[in-house]
């Protein structure tokens, strides 16, 4: 019988993953999980545009409630864990603006995830756990640009608060900001 050498592979850490993303020359879209760089698959037109469109809303809402938080669109890396690293189709951070070149976002406030067809099960579920393991973290939304449902977790004296909406105001407190959901499929 041949002799196996099976090397042991050390889990990446989200500071060896921004190390290693820095070092590629394309920027295909990854994530790490548990260790492990993850490849996203391409996304459909309909993600892209609400991605977007998720990113001008947030942004609007920031503008008119005049509160000291950024909106971001998707590229920022969020780490969960020592080795757990997410990027999220949109967010919203509080405070002094990020320094240039920074990579990772530190205390988003608001995370935003666009369902497709191949991340549905993992933003409804791991990523779901993962964000709200962040104590910054006080809105999650998972926008399915399909039935056009916007499902908002929000962090609550008792765990976390879950609402569909399809229309309307969604109120994002904290930072105390009104997003028209129409905004966001427009």
């Amino acid at each position: 019988m041949p002799r196996m050498n099976i090397a042991l592979q050390r889990a990446m850490t989200v500071a060896d993953y921004l190390a290693w993303s820095e070092t590629r020359g394309e920027r295909a879209r990854t994530e790490l999980i548990n260790g492990r760089i993850v490849a996203m698959t391409p996304e459909r037109v309909e993600h892209v545009e609400v991605k977007l469109a998720a990113a001008l809303a947030l942004r609007i809402a920031i503008a008119r409630a005049a509160v000291g938080c950024h909106a971001l669109g998707d590229g920022i890396t969020v780490r969960i864990d020592d080795h757990t690293a997410y990027e999220p189709d949109a967010s919203v951070y509080c405070g002094e603006r990020l320094p240039r070149g920074s990579l990772l976002l530190p205390s988003p406030i608001i995370v935003v995830e666009v369902l497709s067809p191949a991340t549905a099960h993992t933003d409804t579920s791991a990523k779901l756990l993962g964000y709200f393991k962040l104590p910054s973290v006080r809105h999650y939304l998972v926008i399915d640009p399909d039935t056009r449902v916007v499902t908002h977790h929000r962090r609550a004296p008792e765990g976390v608060a879950v609402q569909n909406v399809t229309d309307g105001t969604l109120r994002l407190d904290p930072p105390g900001a009104d997003l028209d959901v129409g905004d966001l499929f427009a």
